[in-house]
């Protein structure tokens, strides 16, 4: 069956990525492992919360990228109809700078294009500006914009 995700060998990119698929329910320990060596988990976020909140969504905007049947990347997204968002993108460090990120951000970019999606927005912790460069490779922009956020929802 057809998820619409794509091997490297249909990109002709000779990367140790062999797959993309849609995030099963099997990944949630691995995926907030992965999440933690790329040091995006904070206090007042619950990853395991974050991914179950996510899979109730059903969107197939959370993709998870595999080597050799090993976890080693993700990225989760939304679209509310208005903005495509992105969070948790995430590489394990033996593994980036090989384009594995940039190229899961261009599936999960035609993923949200096919649903009608004009721009995509995604937040940048203060604390995370390395991947500044990352972002400006692949075309992202700073907006003139500042974000305000309120909690609803208390994770801890």
């Amino acid at each position: 069956m057809d998820l619409g995700f794509e091997s490297l060998r249909d990109r002709h990119i000779n990367m140790t990525v062999t797959k993309f698929r849609k995030f099963k329910k099997s990944d949630k320990n691995t995926i907030i492992n992965l999440w933690k060596t790329c040091k995006l988990i904070v206090p007042w976020n619950d990853p395991l919360k974050d991914i179950n909140r996510k899979l109730l969504i059903k969107d197939g905007l959370f993709i998870v990228g595999e080597s050799k049947n090993k976890v080693i990347a993700s990225a989760m997204a939304g679209y509310d109809g208005h903005r495509g968002y992105i969070y948790y993108l995430a590489v394990l460090p033996e593994f980036q700078k090989q384009g594995i990120g940039s190229l899961i951000l261009s599936i999960v970019e035609k993923k949200l294009l096919e649903m009608g999606c004009p721009k995509i927005n995604l937040f940048v912790r203060n604390t995370n500006i390395k991947i500044k460069n990352f972002y400006k490779i692949n075309k992202y922009e700073m907006q003139d914009s500042l974000v305000y956020g309120k909690r609803l929802i208390k994770d801890d």
